[in-house]
C-alpha cells in the first residue's frame, strides 16, 4: 500500500517544501553539519534542474548561534534566544548559498513570520516573492524571522512553518526530515514494541495520540508537531512524508516514489481545498460588477478576471481579500482572492494592465483576480 501511495504522491509532485531541523541541521548542536548541508543541497539541485519546484525550511540558527556563542545549554530568556538567532542565521544561510552555488543553483534568503502568513496582504506578498523566486529557478531557503518574534520558540522547530510554506506556494507534498526514521505508535526509544507507521491519514486524531513529547535539547520540536503540520499541510491538499534526514539520497529517492519514512496522505485534492475555502466564506469584504465579455471568460472559460472588463466596484477590500464577482444582473458568479484592494481597484477599473503604473504609482498582477485563485459559483 505504502509503495503505491509513495508512488501517486510524489513521483508527480511538481512542487515540494522540504523542512529540515535543528538537530539534523547542527549535527546534535556540534556546529552546522557543512556533509549533510551539501547532499541536501546536492538533491535539491537535481530535483530543481529535473523541473522540480523546490523549497528549503531550514532550522537551525539558534543552534548554530548557541554554538558561536559559545553556549552549552539552550537559553531560556528570549531575548537571548533572539540573539542567538541573529548570530546563528549569518552562517546558517551562508551555508546554503555555498553549497547551492556549488552545485550550480541560486539561492535567496526569506526571513517570515506567522504573522506574515496570517495577514492576506503580506500573504500575498510572500506568495508572489516565491512563486517569482521559483519561476527565476531560485532556491528559496526560509526560516522563523526568530531576531523579531518568538513563533518558532514556542511552537516548535519550524515544523508549523513548513506547513504554512506548503499552503502559501500550494505544494504538492512537504518533506518534513528529522532524526527519527519516521512515525511509530509509540517512542521506540523507550518501548521495544512499539511498531512502525508506514502509511496514515494526515489529520487522523489516531496519530496525535502516537505521537509524544519533545524531541532532541538542540531542537525545540517532537513528533507532535510534525503530525500537526501534516494535518495543516493537508488542508490545502499537500501529502507530509516524515523520514531519516541521513537516509542517503532520501529526497532523490523519495522524488521517485520509493516508500521511505512515514507518508501522511491527505484526503482533499489540492484545487479542491483551495477553492473549497474560497467558496466557504459567508461573509465577503466587497464585490466587483463586470461586463457581459468578462463574465463570459470568467464564467464560461475559467480565464481570470482583468480590471479591462469590470464595470463597478463595491465594499471597502483589502488586497488578498476574498470577493465577489457579479455579472450585470448581480447575480454572484465567481469569487476568488483579491490582487488589489478597492481603492486602487477603482481607479484601474475599466483599464488596461499598461496605464496601472500610471494610476497607481507602480506595476502589478495585470489581473483583479488570477484564475488559481478564482472559483465558480454555480
Amino acid at each position: 500500500m505504502q509503495e503505491k501511495a509513495s508512488a501517486s504522491v510524489l513521483l508527480n509532485a511538481k512542487r515540494i517544501v522540504v523542512k529540515v531541523g535543528s538537530s539534523l541541521v547542527t549535527n546534535e548542536g556540534r556546529g552546522l553539519d557543512a556533509q549533510a548541508i551539501g547532499q541536501w543541497c546536492e538533491q535539491l539541485a537535481r530535483l530543481s534542474k529535473s523541473g522540480r519546484e523546490v523549497i528549503m525550511v531550514s532550522s537551525g540558527a539558534i543552534a548554530e548561534g548557541m554554538t558561536r556563542l559559545g553556549w552549552a545549554t539552550r537559553p531560556k530568556a528570549i531575548h537571548e534566544l533572539q540573539a542567538a538567532a541573529a548570530v546563528g542565521q549569518m552562517g546558517l544561510v551562508q551555508m546554503y548559498e555555498t553549497k547551492l552555488r556549488e552545485n550550480g543553483m541560486g539561492s535567496a534568503q526569506v526571513l517570515l513570520t506567522h504573522a506574515d502568513l496570517a495577514d492576506r496582504e503580506r500573504y500575498l506578498n510572500a506568495r508572489s516573492t516565491l512563486l517569482a523566486l521559483l519561476s527565476f529557478g531560485v532556491v528559496p531557503v526560509i526560516n522563523e524571522n526568530d531576531t523579531v518574534v518568538n513563533d518558532e520558540i514556542k511552537f516548535g522547530d519550524n515544523d508549523t512553518l513548513g506547513a504554512l510554506v506548503a499552503n502559501l506556494v500550494e505544494a504538492d507534498a512537504l518533506i518534513i526530515l528529522t532524526d527519527q526514521k519516521g512515525l511509530y505508535t509509540a517512542d521506540p526509544r523507550k518501548d521495544p514494541s512499539a511498531q512502525f507507521v508506514s502509511v496514515g491519514k494526515a489529520g487522523d486524531p489516531a496519530l496525535e495520540a502516537m505521537a509524544g513529547g519533545v524531541g532532541s535539547s538542540i531542537g525545540s520540536g517532537g513528533m507532535i508537531t510534525k503530525i500537526l503540520a501534516a494535518k495543516r499541510a493537508a488542508g490545502s491538499g499537500a501529502s507530509t512524508v516524515i523520514a531519516w534526514g541521513r537516509e542517503p539520497s532520501v529526497l532523490i529517492r523519495l522524488s521517485q516514489g520509493e516508500a521511505i519514512g512515514t507518508l501522511l496522505v491527505a484526503q482533499t485534492a489540492k484545487n479542491q481545498a483551495r477553492k473549497q475555502w474560497m467558496a466557504d466564506h459567508l461573509q465577503m469584504r466587497g464585490s466587483v460588477t463586470v461586463d457581459a465579455g468578462a463574465a463570459a471568460k470568467v464564467a464560461g472559460e475559467g480565464k481570470s478576471l482583468l480590471p479591462i472588463g469590470m464595470t463597478a466596484v463595491h465594499g471597502e477590500f483589502s488586497r488578498g481579500d476574498v470577493i465577489a464577482i457579479k455579472n450585470t444582473a448581480d447575480i454572484e458568479i465567481a469569487r476568488g482572492l483579491a490582487n488589489y484592494s478597492s481603492a486602487e481597484a477603482r481607479q484601474i477599473c475599466r483599464k488596461g494592465s499598461s496605464e496601472f503604473e500610471k494610476l497607481l504609482g507602480y506595476t502589478g498582477e495585470p489581473e483583479m483576480v488570477h484564475r488559481t485563485n478564482l472559483v465558480l459559483m454555480r
